[in-house]
């Protein structure tokens, strides 16, 4: 059988033309992938890994650097939610919002829960007020009910962005209380990593259609089995406590990130927004990461006063 010559630029153009397809082979499964998600996965694993590598360090070398590490990342976060409060009509004062909101973290640091509420009732006043005199300054009327609205929106920011991050601030202060806001990062990554998977895979019973159509009760259901997985194995080797303790654990960070995952998802949809903010490749805003910790933190700080009662 006679062998066929080509040449070296026949050579070269198939294997480019192999290259082409396998790369446009790849893109098209990437853009399933991320249609099915919603995500772009390779930015949002790259911004994970940065994320995560800074807040190794600034738990496990100085806690301080934790504490000012979640004061700037509640600080995004407030910025995105008073603008997304703008853009859906309510006239936040955003600027008093932001400074006076996550000075609340760093103020909860040094002077404990005692400063968290007392710093947290200043930061609402200050806030209502700094709304009352912006609008002293316009010549326009608004209603009594629209200001009121502005300065509800204004307490929502602090209460739920500013007052749960307190608390992860809270429990890191505590001797030890490191390790737990450690597991509580792990428990909540792996919570949502297991339910994202387990919905693209598995998902076809939808879990609140009203409110977040993607998530799934399977995703909720894998979420929880590799929760329990992960909260016995965390338990024994860095909290040291029982091994059914982790069962707690993973029920109990199962239901509060679940209820933070739908909590913003009311939010975005009261306000007419898909995410909160677009500051983080592949994941949106600062608090589109934030929802699932921010209410596990309150639960963790729950959990560490019991256990050292």
């Amino acid at each position: 059988m006679r062998r066929e010559h080509r040449s070296p630029a026949e050579i070269e153009a198939q294997i480019q033309a192999q290259i082409h397809a396998a790369r446009d082979q790849i893109e098209a499964t990437r853009a399933r992938v991320n249609k099915r998600t919603g995500r772009d996965l390779a930015a949002a694993t790259g911004m994970a890994v940065v994320l995560g590598v800074v807040l190794l360090a600034s738990l496990l070398w100085v806690k301080t650097l934790f504490m000012v590490f979640a004061t700037v990342l509640v600080g995004f976060a407030l910025y995105e939610l008073a603008s997304a409060m703008r853009f859906g009509g309510r006239d936040v004062p955003r600027i008093p919002l932001v400074l006076l909101g996550s000075a609340i973290l760093p103020i909860t640091w040094v002077l404990g829960a005692a400063g968290m509420w007392w710093s947290t009732l200043g930061a609402i006043a200050a806030v209502a007020l700094a709304r009352v005199l912006e609008l002293a300054d316009r010549r326009t009327r608004t209603g009594v009910r629209a200001v009121a609205a502005d300065i509800a929106g204004g307490a929502l920011c602090i209460a739920y962005v500013a007052v749960l991050g307190g608390f992860a601030v809270l429990l890191t202060a505590q001797d030890g209380g490191q390790w737990w806001t450690l597991a509580m990062i792990i428990m909540t990554t792996v919570i949502d990593t297991g339910a994202l998977a387990a919905g693209v895979l598995l998902g076809r019973h939808k879990l609140a259609p009203r409110i977040s159509p993607g998530k799934t009760w399977e995703g909720l259901a894998g979420g929880a089995l590799f929760a329990t997985i992960t909260g016995i194995a965390l338990s024994v080797w860095m909290l040291q406590q029982e091994w059914w303790f982790g069962f707690v654990l993973a029920a109990l960070l199962v239901a509060a990130a679940t209820v933070g995952d739908l909590a913003e998802s009311i939010i975005k949809r009261d306000l007419g927004i898909k995410d909160i903010g677009s500051f983080l490749p592949g994941h949106g805003g600062f608090l589109d990461r934030l929802d699932s910790i921010l209410p596990s933190a309150v639960v963790m700080m729950a959990l560490f006063q019991v256990v050292h009662a």
